[in-house]
Formats: C-alpha cells, structure tokens, sequence
C-alpha cells in the first residue's frame, strides 16, 4: 500500500514526527510513504485543510495513493473538506480504538487526525498506536463479529451512493479556481512523488498544464 502524508500549514511544524512515527509502523508491514508535506511552517507552498482535501482527493482519485493520512488543529476541519471531494472516504481518528474500527467498520482510504488538541506528552506514542491499529489488523473486516455482514452491506452502499452523488473529479479541477488548485499542487516534491505513480492520465495532463 502507497500511504500518503499531508499537513496543513498550522500543524506543518509537526511533519517530521507524524512522518517518522507512521514510517516506524508501517514500512515493516510491508507499505510506502510518501511525504507530500508541508514539511515546516515556513515553507514556500503553504497548504490550508481545504487544499489537504483537494490533494487526498487528486492523489486517491488517480490512484498515486492507495491511503492519506492528513489531519489540522483539531482534524475536523481536515475530515470534512477530504469528504467534500470525489474518491474519499475519510474519518476522523482520536484515539487507537477508532483507528481499529474506522479500518474495520468503515473500510475507508483516508484519516484525519487532531495534532494540536490534546497533542502533548507522549503524542508520539499515541500516533504510533493509532497507526498501529489502522494498518496492522487489514480492512472492512467488521467488528464486532456478529456485525461482519451488515457492515460489509453497508459499505457498498455507500460507495454506490457515493460513485452518483460527486461528479467526476476532472470536471471539478476544471470548475474551481486555478491558483486554488496550483498552490495544492505546489509542495516542493509534488511532481517527484505524483506523476510516476498516477495511473489517470486525463488528471496528470491537467495538472502539467496549469504550471
């Protein structure tokens, strides 16, 4: 599995640890991370959560992730804007418990975590545990297990509801506002860790053009 890691720019100062924490879990289980940043505050392309969920939706959508792992202040603002666009399924995680059933239950590709809310002593242990327990148990699974069947059921509901109520994301990069969409795509190694690993050609060629 290809993870992708995105910070906004009020939690961009955290990128380092969130980065090393989830590369200690999962690169033994086998998965790849790919930093999209922003890797420090001050960095030149400064991302807002709005963005966070235009980039999870770009890199999902076109299958250069498999998973985004991203996140704000509190998360809640970072989980409703990836939830705004095509091809996400994001939850916000709090604790290892939710990691655990967020990936059994709900089957979805993307998370939102709070890494400034109750973000302290030991918040490297508690990411570690929360990525443990999202990775390391496989997904749509169920819980409890007398719960497997209804849950599965429900799951594809919603991605059928889903594939009829968001229009295609191309049609979407198109509509919105061009330096809106360029300054999402604009992290220092955007291109290096993208176009290698896109398999939508319409939404690359797209992406080339604005500059």
């Amino acid at each position: 599995m290809r993870i992708a890691l995105i910070n906004e720019n009020s939690q961009a100062a955290k990128n380092s640890l969130i980065e090393a924490t989830l590369k200690k879990v999962v690169e033994p289980m086998g998965h790849t991370v790919d930093n999209y940043g922003m890797y420090a505050a001050d960095d030149a392309a400064q991302l807002t959560y709005v963005q966070c969920g235009l980039l999870a939706s770009i890199l999902l959508t076109s299958g250069a992730a498999d998973y985004v792992v991203t996140g704000c202040g509190t998360g809640e603002g970072a989980m409703l804007a990836c939830n705004s666009f095509p091809g996400v399924i994001c939850g916000h995680l709090v604790d290892p418990s939710d990691g655990y059933m967020f990936a059994q239950i709900n089957d979805g590709n993307c998370v939102a975590l709070p890494f400034a809310k109750d973000f302290g002593w030991g918040a490297e242990l508690k990411l570690e545990m929360i990525f443990q327990q999202l990775f390391g148990f496989g997904h749509g699974n169920g819980y409890p297990k007398e719960r497997v069947v209804p849950e599965q059921r429900n799951k594809k509901i919603l991605d059928g509801v889903k594939a009829l109520t968001y229009r295609p994301l191309i049609d979407i990069l198109k509509d919105l506002d061009a330096d809106f969409v360029r300054a999402a795509i604009a992290g220092e190694h955007f291109a290096q860790l993208f176009y290698p690993n896109c398999r939508d050609e319409e939404i690359a060629a797209f992406l080339k053009q604005l500059g």
